[in-house]
């Protein structure tokens, strides 16, 4: 959500700003914008369109300078409009980017009004910008300092001044920012992925971090306003694995790497062994008495199915949490818990929090389940897992959550051997599964043609039910909310069962009723459910196992998986249910990549 980079050198940086953007577009927003500093004044250029917008602007003003800043927003305080769109500026001499939000920027505003300062915006941002202006006597890393000790929120800021060439100067709390180190160059960015091409030596900023770069290198100041160092890293983005290839949109391309992406993230795994989940892994997860879950959206999906494997192999009480409500209740912790987050950039604010929330609260054993390795939340976590499924674009996660669900299925196991729950044979069983899991993952894909024909028929409709039973109920939520957040259909999911306690009532000819039936020891009560739809005359859309004895009628149309998985079941019924949402929304014409309203990276609260 939001994206920032920041640069100073002895050439024309605005072609690297702009190219930062482009990169950071798959994160989401609604405007863009840049500030340069040219001849010791600043000049801005702001779109609310594309990127694109913003490159072509910058080319008709033939901008070029050797210090600025750049921005991509999502909007949260005012609407996505020009006057609202970052950088922000105060009185020609400061121009401020800003990813967050600051809950104080009234109380803030009122004082600035009353120093003097017009506001152009009804955004919290401008007020930050005026605020290190009031402080601002040359000192520019003194000024901002000064100013988020002012702040309450979450925030990664970029700011530069007109008298302070080749000077950056960006602090965080809340919100990801690193530093990219060049050759006589500095960079600042609010995703390593940003400076893709440009370098690759990166230094990540911790929380309440204040740093400046200049030409000769970068200086950090942390929470407690000491001296200190970050080190440097060598970080490969993974810049080429971006292009869209012959894909015609990001999301589309994901979902056909998934067989890879499980591959890679599976790759070594030849027995049942806590060695993946890091060095202290064997000794944490063997004390565990229970398992506590937090995660957010699709993650939160995956967390719901891995409490049905854990507790069916490993026996382990299992909870799993929406991260966002986690920390703003009473809860009973566990010091003994596993506290499991889930995330695909490891940067989602509210999953980040409720994992400092439960360290507060004595729960100390921590893993991370992420697809990202420099990401806040593995730097912060004793264990880590870390999914391969490479940079994912398209704003609806696809092959991240397949591959976060085979790390929470492979978590299950060694939990149930360290528990001496597991079987030789069943160890045996269980791996060769895993294994043979990206061959059965290509068959799934497969099935589009079939699934374009269930999309033509979806895109005319405003609502469809999604229904699950046990393992697959999850999957129907994760259904409901890929169909809801790319094609615009509402979409609800149910556990089958619960049909007749009020959902029938929403039942006609015009609600497409999705049902996941595997042939698992539910399936005859999921087609009692079914015979429930049909009854109200409603039009049932069956993902059923190749073995599965439920035949298309009127109005019950059928796609038959090619094999029955078992436990592995919930990842290969997922595949049609995505390739549904993107065919579906393909055909209403929306913004597959970037849906309305959403960000990738839910970096604010």
């Amino acid at each position: 959500m939001c994206g920032i980079v920041g640069a100073a050198a002895r050439r024309d940086i605005v072609p690297v700003l702009i190219e930062g953007l482009r990169r950071l577009e798959y994160r989401g927003y609604d405007s863009c914008g840049v500030a340069a500093l040219t001849d010791g004044a600043l000049e801005r250029v702001r779109s609310v369109a594309r990127v694109e917008d913003l490159a072509s602007q910058v080319r008709s003003r033939k901008l070029a300078a050797d210090t600025g800043i750049a921005h991509t927003r999502w909007a949260t305080h005012g609407a996505p409009a020009t006057h609202n769109a970052h950088p922000m500026m105060s009185r020609g001499q400061i121009a401020l980017v800003h990813n967050g939000i600051i809950e104080n920027y009234e109380e803030l505003r009122a004082q600035l009004k009353a120093a003097g300062y017009e506001f152009d915006s009804q955004t919290d941002t401008e007020v930050v910008a005026h605020l290190v202006h009031s402080l601002y006597d040359g000192d520019l890393f003194q000024a901002v300092r000064r100013a988020v000790k002012r702040l309450t929120g979450a925030y990664a800021i970029a700011v530069v001044a007109s008298d302070r060439p080749h000077s950056v100067v960006g602090a965080r709390a809340g919100s990801p920012l690193v530093v990219g180190v060049g050759e006589g160059e500095m960079f600042l960015a609010s995703d390593a992925l940003a400076l893709a091409g440009t370098t690759e030596r990166i230094a990540f900023l911790e929380e309440g971090d204040v740093a400046e770069i200049d030409l000769g290198g970068f200086r950090v100041r942390d929470a407690s306003d000491r001296e200190a160092r970050r080190p440097v890293r060598t970080v490969q983005a993974g810049a080429s694995k971006v292009d869209l290839g012959p894909y015609r949109h990001y999301m589309q391309k994901e979902i056909f790497e998934q067989p890879g992406a499980l591959a890679d993230t599976l790759e070594g795994v030849e027995s049942v062994t806590p060695a993946p989940f890091g060095k202290e892994a064997a000794r944490m997860l063997r004390g565990a008495k229970s398992v506590l879950v937090l995660a957010c959206g699709t993650s939160y999906y995956a967390g719901l199915t891995a409490k049905h494997w854990i507790e069916s192999l490993a026996r382990l009480p299992t909870q799993v949490e929406i991260a966002s409500e986690y920390r703003y209740r009473a809860s009973v912790p566990d010091k003994d818990a596993l506290v499991v987050v889930v995330s695909q950039s490891g940067e989602t604010a509210d999953t980040l929090a409720a994992l400092r929330h439960a360290r507060k609260l004595g729960q100390k054993r921590s893993l991370a389940v992420c697809n990202v390795p420099t990401s806040a939340m593995v730097r912060e976590t004793k264990m880590q897992f870390l999914t391969r499924a490479g940079t994912e674009i398209g704003v609806a996660s696809t092959k991240a959550f397949t591959t976060q669900l085979a790390g929470l299925f492979l978590l299950a196991l060694v939990l149930a051997k360290l528990r001496r729950r597991l079987p030789a044979r069943a160890e045996k069983e269980h791996l060769r599964r895993l294994r043979h899991l990206p061959n059965a993952i290509a068959a799934a894909l497969a099935l589009e043609p079939q699934l374009i024909a269930w999309a033509e028929r979806f895109a005319k409709k405003e609502h469809a039910l999604f229904l699950g039973r046990g393992l697959h109920y999850p999957i129907a939520l994760e259904g409901a909310l890929k169909l809801k957040e790319i094609s615009y259909i509402h979409a609800e999911a149910y556990p089958a069962g619960e049909l007749k306690h009020g959902p029938l009532a929403l039942v006609t000819e015009d609600m497409p009723v999705v049902t996941v039936a595997p042939n698992d020891t539910l399936l005859e009560k999921v087609k009692s459910n079914m015979q429930e739809v049909r009854a109200r005359g409603g039009e049932l859309y069956v993902l059923a196992d190749a073995d599965t004895r439920i035949a298309p009628q009127e109005g019950m149309h059928v796609i038959r998986l090619p094999e029955h998985y078992g436990l592995l079941s919930p990842i290969l019924h997922v595949v049609p249910l995505q390739l549904l949402a993107y065919h579906a929304a393909l055909a209403r014409g929306t913004d597959v990549d970037k849906p309305r309203n959403l960000a990738k990276s839910v970096t604010v609260e």
